[in-house]
C-alpha cells in the first residue's frame, strides 16, 4: 500500500482544485480522491449529478456487525470575491502557522483530517463495525449533492451510528445549525409607455409595498438554544427598461428557522400576510438540525474536545445550514455533531485560511473520537 499523505499534504492538494460554485466542477478533485482512496484500502462508489458534477461514498468496513460512524464534508467552495487575494487562492501557502486557499476552513481541511484519521487508524477501525465517508458536491448552493444522492435509488446509503460534518467550528462540538428556507416572491403588474404610467399597473411598487409588509412579519419566539429565527431580503428584480412600466418583478428572501418552525406552515402564514398580489416559490427548503446535548455519544465527543478549550464547552449551534439538513432524515436521523478544524470567521473570505495547529489537533480529536467510538457508552 502506497505511502499516506500527511494533512498538510493532503489538504494543499484538495485546495489546489478549483471547485468553485457555482459551477462547482468538483468532479476532477473527487476523482482524484477516488484514486488515492482506492489506493489507502478504502472502498469507493461515485455517484454523479450534473456535468462536471460529483459525489462519493467511502467505506473502510469493521469486523463487528453494527452501523459505522460517518463523516460528512463537501468539496465545493464558494466564489474568490472581487477583492484581490495577498496569496494564491488555489495555492496551499503556509504562513505564519495558517494555512491558505479558497475552502481551506471551509471545509477541505476537515476532509484531509477525517481521511488522514481514518487512514492512522484503520486497525481500530477494523476491529470495529467500520466508518463511512460521505464526501459531496454542490454544498454551498443549498445542499445540491447531497440531495442528488439520497434521490438515486440506486445508491446504497449507509446507516451510520452517528454523523460528524467536518464544518468549520474551530474543533468546538456544535450540536445544530438552523434551517434555511430561501424563497422567491413575485409580482405581475401590467407593462405601458413610461410616459403614461397611469395606463399601466407598476410590478416593482408591488413589489416594494410587498418588502414593506414583509420587515413586519413574526416567524416566531425565539428558540431556547437557537434565538430568534431570522429574515432577509436578499435581492430584488425588476424592470426592462427605463421607459416602461415594469410587469413584473421579484424579490428573494432568506429565513433562518428553529426544530418548532414548519415551514410549510410558514409559507401559508407569510402568504397570507402578504396577500395574493405576490405569488412565493420556494428556492430552498433545508430544515433545523438539533442532537439533544445530553446524548451518551455526544457527550462523549464534548469530552474527546474538552482539552482543546480554556472553558467548560457548553450546547451550541451554528446560523448557517450543512449537507446533515439534507443528509440525517435519509440516513435515520443518528446523533450528528458539527465538528471541524476551520476557523468559523474564515468561511467565504478573502484570504481565507485555516490554522495549521487545528488541523493537526483536529486530526488528533478525529482519532481519538475513531476509537473510542466503539468502546460501549
Amino acid at each position: 500500500m502506497p505511502s499516506a499523505l500527511s494533512v498538510i499534504e493532503l489538504t494543499q492538494k484538495l485546495l489546489a482544485f478549483d471547485t468553485i460554485n457555482p459551477p462547482g466542477n468538483e468532479e476532477e478533485c473527487l476523482l482524484w480522491l477516488r484514486d488515492y482512496l482506492q489506493t489507502q484500502g478504502f472502498e469507493v462508489s461515485e455517484h454523479p449529478f450534473g456535468e462536471n458534477r460529483m459525489n462519493l461514498i467511502a467505506r473502510l468496513k469493521g469486523s463487528k456487525s453494527g452501523a459505522p460512524l460517518a463523516f460528512s464534508g463537501h468539496l465545493d467552495t464558494v466564489p474568490l470575491g472581487n477583492a484581490p487575494w495577498k496569496y494564491p487562492p488555489f495555492g496551499g501557502d503556509i504562513v505564519d502557522g495558517k494555512l491558505f486557499g479558497r475552502g481551506s476552513s471551509d471545509m477541505k481541511a476537515a476532509v484531509a483530517a477525517f481521511i488522514v484519521a481514518c487512514i492512522d487508524q484503520r486497525a481500530a477501525i477494523s476491529a470495529g463495525t467500520g466508518v463511512v465517508l460521505l464526501l459531496t458536491g454542490g454544498e454551498e448552493t443549498g445542499c445540491d449533492g447531497a440531495r442528488a444522492l439520497i434521490s438515486y435509488l440506486s445508491v446504497d446509503l449507509p446507516r451510520p451510528a452517528a454523523v460528524i460534518v467536518g464544518e468549520a467550528t474551530g474543533n468546538y462540538p456544535v450540536i445544530g445549525h438552523k434551517g434555511a428556507l430561501w424563497l422567491r416572491c413575485e409580482t405581475q403588474g401590467k407593462t405601458a409607455h413610461g410616459a403614461m404610467p397611469e395606463l399601466g399597473i407598476n410590478a416593482i411598487y408591488l413589489a416594494a409595498d410587498a418588502i414593506g409588509k414583509i420587515r413586519s412579519f413574526e416567524l416566531g419566539p425565539p428558540h431556547p438554544l437557537m434565538k430568534k429565527p431570522t429574515l432577509n431580503v436578499g435581492t430584488v428584480r425588476g424592470g426592462l427598461n427605463i421607459n416602461s412600466v415594469p410587469d413584473r418583478a421579484s424579490f428573494d428572501v432568506d429565513l433562518r428557522t428553529d426544530p418548532t418552525l414548519a415551514h410549510t406552515a410558514l409559507i401559508t402564514r407569510l402568504q397570507c400576510h402578504l396577500s395574493d398580489a405576490v405569488t412565493i416559490t420556494t428556492l430552498v427548503d433545508l430544515p433545523a438540525v438539533l442532537t439533544n446535548s445530553l446524548h451518551p455519544w455526544i457527550q462523549q465527543v464534548i469530552a474527546a474536545c474538552q482539552s482543546l478549550h480554556d472553558k467548560p464547552i457548553s450546547p451550541r449551534i451554528v446560523p448557517y445550514f450543512t449537507d446533515a439538513a439534507v443528509l440525517l432524515n435519509a440516513v435515520g436521523n443518528p446523533p450528528c455533531v458539527i465538528l471541524g478544524p476551520g476557523e468559523p470567521s474564515m468561511a467565504h473570505q478573502t484570504d481565507e485560511y485555516c490554522e495549521v495547529q487545528r488541523l493537526t489537533e483536529c486530526v488528533a480529536l478525529y482519532q481519538r473520537l475513531i476509537v473510542e467510538f466503539s468502546k460501549p457508552l
